[in-house]
């Protein structure tokens, strides 16, 4: 295999992230300014107030604004012309909301990745990397249902054009994403001296973004087009999780309520399913799956490298962490500090005692 100079990879190119604002998005953009030589970063996103907290946070030239919605297919063109590598984060990721809302969950993460293809191709972009998660394997919700097919359109999109090369990466729940259970955890503490869980026996995959940053840049200067590359993953169980926040934040009054599965919830998350396994590799950092559709080049590149040794890759069977490895974890991506994940907090901590009870009954999480 060629050797990559990653640090030349997107040396003077111009790269356009959808969905940018977010956590991913945000990590993202500083991975690539500290460490790469972008000419240009176009942030194409909806929200115009997180689009202003962006630039006061970055304040670089090179970062350029874009209001603009997947959906809009023309939009979308016109803001990727001259584009070579699209970073694809848009998505309706809330499990509730795209229940209520099925179409608009459409819309968005299919119908709106088709037109990132089709926008892609038409301008000659060089790389589409398709952010996923672990909820598109055997989906059991809508959210999952739509980025398994955003998966497989994306991967199709090789089979399109020749000179456009489409690469899906696959993760499970990262610590400092908005909506993380870390915060909530806290409020309920702080206001109800209570944490309510859904089941002792769930069990999550855990890392942090700045990790998970790393490894979707280093798959995407690796790929060659068609790959799923898949994040290894340590987990935990949340009831261990839930331990740690009563003894940073709790007391011997704080109570652990069990309220039973949510709907649409699972008991533990899958990366690699039991079907995907056989045509799965371990690259050491991280599996690759390749496609069911051929693929020129896939066979050749990944077929030295050992298949997967797990009869599915999933929350219960990878590295488990312990309670004190997932207070190191929380502590060292600073949600302990109450500054550094300001944002993440504030509307929580705005709500005052029966405001929070209420919160947590439309998400399904109080009873």
């Amino acid at each position: 295999m060629k050797k990559i100079n990653e640090k030349k990879f997107f040396k003077n190119s111009r790269i356009l992230i959808t969905g940018g604002t977010g956590s991913w998005g945000n990590e993202l953009v500083k991975q690539l300014l500290k460490k790469f030589d972008p000419k240009e970063i176009r942030i194409y996103s909806r929200g115009e107030h997180k689009q202003v907290e962006m630039r006061r946070r970055f304040q670089d030239e090179r970062i350029k604004y874009f209001i603009g919605d997947v959906r809009d297919k023309e939009r979308l063109l016109l803001c990727s012309k001259g584009i070579d590598y699209i970073f694809h984060l848009a998505a309706l990721k809330h499990v509730p909301v795209c229940e209520m809302n099925p179409w608009e969950a459409v819309s968005t993460n299919i119908i709106g990745t088709q037109n990132v293809i089709e926008a892609a191709i038409e301008n000659k972009v060089k790389k589409v990397v398709d952010v996923s998660t672990d909820k598109a394997v055997d989906p059991f919700n809508l959210y999952g249902v739509t980025k398994a097919c955003g998966e497989k359109i994306i991967i199709a999109g090789n089979n399109i054009s020749k000179k456009t090369r489409f690469v899906c990466i696959r993760g499970g729940n990262v610590l400092g994403t908005n909506g993380s259970v870390i915060p909530l955890f806290k409020e309920q503490i702080e206001k109800l001296n209570e944490i309510t869980i859904t089941d002792e026996q769930m069990s999550r995959f855990l890392m942090r973004v700045e990790d998970a940053i790393k490894l979707v840049l280093h798959a995407t200067t690796h790929s060659i087009g068609g790959e799923v590359f898949v994040m290894k993953m340590s987990a935990c169980k949340i009831i261990d999780l839930a331990k740690v926040m009563i003894d940073r934040f709790g007391n011997d009054r704080t109570k652990i309520r069990n309220i039973g599965i949510r709907p649409g919830e699972k008991l533990y998350e899958v990366l690699v399913s039991r079907y995907e396994v056989p045509r799965a590799f371990d690259l050491g950092k991280y599996f690759v799956i390749l496609p069911q559709i051929p693929i020129s080049g896939l066979d050749e590149r990944y077929n030295k490298y050992w298949r997967l040794q797990y009869q599915e890759f999933n929350s219960n069977n990878t590295m488990q962490l312990s309670r004190t490895e997932i207070e190191d974890l929380i502590e060292n991506d600073g949600w302990f500090d109450n500054q550094i994940h300001k944002e993440a907090i504030e509307y929580l901590r705005n709500l005052s005692k029966d405001e929070l009870k209420n919160f947590f009954k439309l998400e399904g999480w109080q009873k």
